[in-house]
Order: C-alpha cells, then structure tokens, then sequence
C-alpha cells in the first residue's frame, strides 16, 4: 500500500471504478484507469495551485467540470473522465489521492501483489532491496510492491508494514524488548525474595 490512507468512503468510490473499469475491458483496462488517476494525483502533488483548485469549496462544480475537461480531454480516457466528474458533483475530489490508494490496493490484490511499506535507517542499496523484496514474497506467497523509506529514529534493521499489521525488526525494538525482559525478571526476583522474606518471619 502507498502513505495516503484508503477511508471508508474512498474505498466505495475505488471499488465503483475497479468493477466499471473491469467490465469495460478487464485487466487491460483497470491497469490504464489506474495509471490515469495515478497520473492526476502526482499532478496535485506536484502543483499547488491544481491541488487547491480540486478541492476548493469556493469553485462552483459547473466550472470546475468545464476546467476538467479543458485539462484532460485526449490525455485520459472517457472512464476516467466521467469517473473525475462524478467526484466533481459529489465534491468529492479533495479525497482523490486516498480513492487512488484504494484502488491501488484493489488492483494489487486482483494482480497477486501486495503493498508493503519498509523503513531502515538508512536508505536500501539495490542489493538489500532485492534480498528484502525476495524475502517478502517468499513469506507472504504474493509479489510485494516495496515501497522504502527512512527512520533516522532507527538503529538498524527493518520495519515492515504489510497493510494493517506492522512488523518491527529493528534493533531498536529488540533493545526495547530485552530492556522489557530484564525489567520483568527484575520484579520476579523482588516477589519472590519478598515471598520468601515473609516466609521466614513467620517461622
């Protein structure tokens, strides 16, 4: 999965498009749609000004609509389009970039890839994004869509989050971990030193 955080209702929106993009020309054209909307949100992302204008309750939807069209029409296909005028009317396009993450999720899922987020303490050479891509897809049975980033917070190791579930590999966890343990052993030897104390007294 990518950082934007697929809610309820994006996920209903994704799902509309996965299953109208599927019926309109299957794998091949879920792919394109998906590409198409990825295209409009790095679009967002990467101007202000575009972002804004999606999401501004001040534009009326008529214009906005006709300024969609005049932007997209020959470099998006006609789903695509009408998929963004629907968001449009619904003043739903301030919520485009987690309708893509919902999507993305659905389209690895029926792909047989999952997306996983890893974060080291120093950004992965090639070589270690290969060994760490292998050994996801060996453990989860899928191809994994690595998506790296960096914890300068870390010592070391890794921490993977594979949809909901984040598995936390780093040495700062383990140190976390064995500081826990030795905590625990400490109060266990304290109880029963006190136990035997009070055994004691009594005889």
């Amino acid at each position: 999965m990518s950082m934007a955080t697929a809610d309820t209702l994006a996920r209903v929106y994704a799902q509309s498009l996965f299953e109208l993009a599927k019926d309109a020309g299957g794998d091949e054209t879920i792919l394109e749609v998906a590409d198409e909307l990825e295209q409009v949100v790095e679009l967002a992302r990467s101007n202000a000004s575009f972002a804004s204008f999606l999401d501004s309750p001040v534009v009326d939807a008529q214009r906005r609509a006709a300024s969609l069209r005049g932007i997209f029409d020959g470099r998006i296909t006609d789903l695509t389009m009408r998929f963004l005028l629907v968001l449009n009317t619904n003043q739903r396009l301030g919520h485009l970039e987690s309708v893509h993450a919902a999507l993305s999720d659905l389209v690895h899922e029926a792909m047989g890839k999952v997306e996983v987020d890893v974060w080291t303490a120093s950004p992965m050479d090639d070589a270690m994004n290969a060994a760490v891509t292998k050994g996801l897809e060996e453990a989860l049975g899928k191809t994994p869509v690595v998506h790296a980033w960096v914890d300068a917070s870390m010592l070391g190791g890794l921490k993977i989050r594979v949809g909901d579930k984040l598995v936390d590999g780093s040495i700062a966890a383990k140190l976390q971990q064995l500081e826990q343990t030795i905590r625990s052993g400490a109060a266990a030897r304290i109880a029963a030193n006190v136990d035997s104390f009070s055994e004691g007294s009594g005889n």
